[in-house]
């Protein structure tokens, strides 16, 4: 039986998720269904069994909409929108599903709140941690030991221990790894071997490669690299990383010169070699990656359009295929193989 791939996006400016069904193949995205959403519809996130789907709302009140995945067609059916402690910029579960982790940017804390057994997002939260300014985005190790929060002003990435019995966290020793001043920690992710964590700098554009503590959780720095088209100038606003699900290539957006960076991840070391620079659409807020590394889709918040890409699965290329108009304002994807 053919596994079917669903791939959502998310429209800020049209409040609604596109699902689409992914040709395995071709790449091609066939839309199966719009689903309005109450509020302005940015990060989400699936559940580790993919039964559910969260969208969180970043316009008032702040919340999160659950939606339950149809195992059949990806097709999804609201459960439940429930208010948030704040605006979270970055949502995603701990890898057992009990819990919604968010990290607020104009808030300056990350939020965790319960899952029911229901698969809906309870609204009293757990805990409430404070953060170094603009806290960007909310990562679980895959061992759903260890936290760690990119703060963009706060030019650090703070290191956390993770109790999932309780979705309570209390700080690691350090609190924090200072990057570069000016550097503007936004996004991060993990190597699959769970050895390396990825960090991708906002504002000057770099990408950090950290070897991660299997015992302590902490990190320590082993690279720096270049993410910005070379020659570039001025703040290139670097968006989104993601590794393909094999762990030998890296990519990440820069939103102002509208490119994807990719590179080569050494088996070894984890470290990078920087493999190509490829133009995509306006405003790259947000792409993902498909389950077996295949193809790539970018989306433009300002272009309102997504470009699919082919990765060649012998250097990480990526190979431009279609065009697709979307909604207004799409800047999240996320992709999943149905249960």
């Amino acid at each position: 039986m053919s596994i079917k791939t669903i791939v959502y996006v998310s429209h800020a400016d049209g409040r609604e998720v596109h699902v689409m069904e992914m040709n395995p193949e071709t790449g091609d995205l066939s839309l199966i269904e719009k689903v309005a959403t109450s509020g302005v519809a940015m990060p989400m996130a699936v559940s580790p069994d993919r039964r559910f789907l969260y969208v969180c709302l970043r316009s008032e009140p702040y919340s999160v909409s659950s939606f339950r995945i149809d195992p059949a067609t990806g097709r999804l059916s609201p459960i439940a929108t429930t208010k948030l402690p704040d605006n979270f910029a970055y949502i995603t579960t701990d890898r057992g599903g009990g819990f919604l982790l968010g990290a607020s940017f104009m808030g300056n804390k990350i939020g965790v709140n319960p899952i029911g057994p229901n698969g809906w997002v309870q609204e009293r939260p757990v805990q409430i941690f404070g953060t170094p300014p603009n806290a960007h985005c909310v990562v679980v190790d895959p061992s759903n030991r260890f936290v760690y929060v990119p703060c963009r002003d706060g030019d650090a990435l703070v290191q956390l221990r993770f109790d999932a019995a309780n979705g309570l966290v209390s700080p690691n020793d350090p609190l924090a790894m200072a990057a570069k001043p000016g550097a503007g920690p936004r996004h991060a992710t993990f190597h699959p071997n769970n050895t390396t964590l990825y960090l991708l700098n906002e504002t000057d554009g770099t990408a950090y490669v950290y070897a991660i503590d299997a015992t302590s959780g902490t990190l320590s720095l082993k690279q720096s690299v270049d993410a910005k088209p070379p020659g570039f100038t001025g703040n290139p606003a670097a968006a989104d990383i993601h590794l393909t699900p094999d762990g030998r290539f890296l990519y990440g957006t820069v939103r102002t010169p509208n490119t994807i960076a990719g590179f080569a991840v050494d088996p070894q070391e984890g470290t990078l070699t920087p493999i190509g620079q490829w133009p995509t659409e306006d405003h790259p807020r947000g792409f993902n990656i498909c389950p077996r590394g295949r193809f790539l889709y970018a989306v433009g918040m300002h272009s309102h359009h997504l470009q699919s890409y082919r990765i060649d699965s012998e250097n990480g290329k990526l190979r431009p295929l279609k065009r697709l108009a979307m909604g207004q304002g799409p800047n999240w994807v996320e992709i999943v193989d149905l249960p």
